[in-house]
């Protein structure tokens, strides 16, 4: 079965499913205009974070492409959520997933999006024995842009002005790492073996 027994530990992180009381913490940075100019699903109220976390509730196991685990991105030390990050199987015959964050701004700069970010790296090559992870990144957003040059991947696309969003045209940069490139910086102690997703 291709789901999550346990979180995930890293240095400074938990990496968890999501709960009904996660509700506030998310909703903290989810509804902030300058996140929501990045993120795929719009939420503008408590209502609207309240429908995505249940949304994100379910994501939690890689069954058939498609499939996607969303977790919380909660710091050890105080246990405060402060974002989530997740990978979705987008297609088994080319053992393609893709890679997608979310960080409340207050805490961002801290290394907390790299850390998780190589966690999900791990799961995907480790775990499920993916080929290739790609990352989507708003061509407006220099510090993700940034951090995915920082992790070794390589900027494979570039579509000029391919959206019209809130009446403005988006730039969307496309990275990408294979797993013989990737280096772990995490070892993932919840998996003593490795399992391709099929």
């Amino acid at each position: 079965m291709s789901s999550l027994s346990s979180p995930i530990e890293t240095d400074r992180l938990i990496l968890r499913t999501f709960e009904r009381s996660d509700v506030e913490a998310l909703c903290a940075y989810h509804a902030l205009p300058s996140v929501q100019r990045y993120v795929f699903n719009r939420t503008r109220d408590e209502v609207e974070v309240a429908t995505a976390l249940s949304v994100m509730r379910e994501h939690v196991s890689l069954q058939r492409p498609g499939d996607i685990i969303t977790l919380a991105i909660v710091r050890k030390g105080d246990r405060k959520l402060i974002g989530h990050v997740s990978l979705q199987w987008s297609d088994a015959t080319a053992g393609q997933g893709e890679v997608r964050f979310v960080i409340n701004p207050s805490f961002a700069g801290q290394g907390y999006c790299r850390e998780a970010l190589s966690a999900m790296f791990d799961l995907a090559f480790d775990r499920f024995r993916m080929h290739r992870v790609f990352v989507r990144c708003d061509g407006r957003n220099h510090h993700s842009i940034k951090l995915m040059q920082q992790m070794g991947m390589r900027l494979e696309a570039h579509y000029r002005e391919h959206a019209l969003f809130q009446g403005e045209w988006d730039e969307e940069l496309h990275f990408a790492i294979l797993d013989r490139e990737w280096q772990r910086s995490t070892k993932v102690k919840d998996f003593p073996h490795r399992q391709r997703v099929a």
